[in-house]
């Protein structure tokens, strides 16, 4: 099943993409979708309720607008860095790594941490912004991230995948100078704009998460391209080390890390620049596409 969150009406709805991609079926949910997009959904089937039927007629895709799938995550996007081993070595190798401080940190003994505030979340289409006079130096990443269904705390590896609602793409946008100045990544990957999502929802039956491609173009050069298959800490490793000591809830999001080719393992690097286009395509997902424009 593939769920999009779209404005239609003037209003912010949520309904089931059809196979072929042409049309949408909306869901009757509750008032909070305007707020939570896909999130009450989810919740839904986490407590054991079927999703709602299709009471309603379909509707071309051609006629509605895409949001987020989950336009302001219930808290913060967990996110990990440097779990693609041609990715580690390439950040290591950028003099942006304040954490390498010796040889061998190019590989991490245990998943590397970090979020990405609410608020930096943008639609399908939605311009990337440059922060122009706060920083230039503006990267992209393409990621496959986890929809958290059933929620939990110590959950073991084992059992991770119990708790996976489905995926959807993120483009985890950062400001390479910012992350670089303040080693703690938050600031410099949650500037306003830097978390694309969509175009939608896919769940756990629907797509294998261990072993999808993800690739990412600007303009017409492909810049990433990997596969899952690749990931130093596995979903279940990663979900495991998240769940031993905070608990999860319905709709959380796990961003699973980006593979190599990003701007900044260029000499010199290739930075995001208005009138860029960043176009991410996850097979089993779709394609996640957003303009790049000066603030």
């Amino acid at each position: 099943m593939k769920i999009v969150t779209y404005w239609h009406a003037g209003t912010r709805q949520v309904g089931r993409l059809s196979a072929d991609g042409r049309t949408v079926t909306p869901l009757i949910l509750s008032e909070q979708v305007k707020d939570s997009g896909a999130l009450v959904l989810i919740e839904r089937m986490a407590a054991g309720l079927a999703p709602p039927g299709d009471e309603v007629p379909a509707l071309p895709i051609s006629s509605v607008r895409l949001d987020a799938p989950l336009p302001r995550p219930r808290r913060n996007i967990f996110c990990v860095g440097k779990n693609y081993h041609a990715h580690a070595r390439e950040f290591a190798q950028s003099g942006f790594d304040a954490g390498a401080s010796k040889s061998g940190d190019d590989i991490p003994s245990d998943p590397i941490v970090f979020s990405k505030v609410p608020e930096s979340v943008i639609a399908p289409g939605a311009a990337i912004r440059i922060p122009l006079g706060v920083s230039e130096a503006i990267d992209y990443e393409a990621e496959l991230a986890i929809v958290i269904g059933r929620g939990g705390r110590g959950i073991p590896a084992a059992q991770a995948m119990e708790h996976v609602w489905g995926y959807t793409i993120i483009n985890d946008v950062t400001a390479r100078d910012w992350q670089q100045r303040h080693k703690q990544w938050l600031i410099g990957k949650s500037f306003d704009t830097f978390c694309p999502m969509g175009p939608c929802l896919v769940t756990a039956d629907e797509l294998d998460g261990s072993d999808a491609r993800v690739r990412l173009w600007v303009n017409d050069e492909l810049r990433q391209d990997a596969r899952t298959t690749d990931l130093i800490f596995d979903i279940p490793t990663l979900i495991a080390t998240l769940s031993a000591g905070i608990t999860l809830y319905p709709g959380d999001l796990i961003a699973t890390g980006t593979p190599a080719g990003v701007g900044i393992g260029f000499k010199p690097p290739k930075y995001l620049k208005a009138g860029d286009r960043v176009k991410i395509e996850i097979g089993g997902i779709g394609v996640l596409e957003n303009p790049v424009e000066n603030a």
